[in-house]
């Protein structure tokens, strides 16, 4: 039997989402569970052919979505982006920022360039979009939520991924710092943190000998699936749900950050 509180609490009806990065596997799952809910999607990346299945599959579902092609490094795309959606749209609600890029390069080898890239993508990229939405959802009538990807490697380094980690730890730091400016404004700043869901960015470095070190660390002895991302995603997106809960990190680990030894 539905319950029309748990209905209520968790319904995404008539709200406008936009994710970046929605043409990858987990922000894709998690754009998923928001047209389920009930929000019109934005499907945010660079390739339109990424997006067509996962179109394909809100709309059988019976969800609303639509793709915007965007480079999140880029401001004036930005910018475009933001305009569009309240063109056709009307409002912003929700946005998740998913883009990222990741290396397993060893960190005597790190050249400049990669270095510069990555942080572009994964720091740069999300306080520009934080910014640039900003501007809407501080002055709009029911302020909005933004979810902001972190990372099980922001708090204690992962071997492997050096500048990703770091990019993460910022990211972290800048959600919060960002929650704490606009807390009093009607706009609240998440942290969704996933642990180890094998994906297009990491299958590099899920060599045998380190998925033994990650089960070795996960409690639940595992790694995540990504539609398992969405329960957190439609608590931190519903005002109803987390009204009062700004700055937060959730994780959806297995328990990975947990555990010591």
């Amino acid at each position: 039997m539905s319950s029309p509180y748990l209905e209520s609490l968790f319904s995404l009806e008539n709200r406008i989402a936009v994710v970046i990065g929605g043409t990858g596997e987990l922000c894709g799952a998690m754009a998923e569970g928001l047209a389920g809910a009930g929000a019109e999607v934005v499907l945010v990346g660079r390739n339109e052919a990424k997006a067509s299945a996962r179109l394909e599959r809100i709309a059988a579902a019976g969800g609303n979505a639509w793709f915007h092609a965007a480079d999140a490094t880029s401001r004036a795309d930005l910018i475009a982006l933001r305009d569009a959606v309240l063109a056709r749209s009307g409002r912003i609600d929700v946005l998740v920022n998913g883009a990222g890029v990741n290396s397993p390069t060893p960190l005597m080898d790190i050249p400049e360039d990669e270095f510069d890239r990555i942080i572009s993508a994964n720091v740069k990229g999300v306080l520009m979009a934080c910014q640039v939405f900003g501007e809407h959802l501080l002055s709009a009538p029911d302020g909005g939520s933004i979810i902001n990807i972190g990372s099980a490697s922001a708090r204690v380094p992962l071997s492997r991924v050096f500048t990703y980690s770091a990019s993460k730890a910022a990211v972290h730091n800048l959600t919060k710092n960002i929650a704490r400016e606009w807390a009093t404004k009607g706009v609240r700043v998440n942290l969704l943190v996933p642990g180890f869901f094998p994906a297009e960015q990491n299958r590099k470095v899920l060599t045998p000998d380190r998925v033994e070190t990650i089960m070795g660390h996960t409690p639940m002895k595992r790694f995540g699936q990504a539609k398992e991302l969405i329960g957190a995603t439609l608590f931190l997106a519903s005002n109803a749900a987390s009204s009062f809960v700004t700055g937060a990190e959730i994780e959806v680990d297995g328990g990975f950050h947990a555990m010591t030894i």
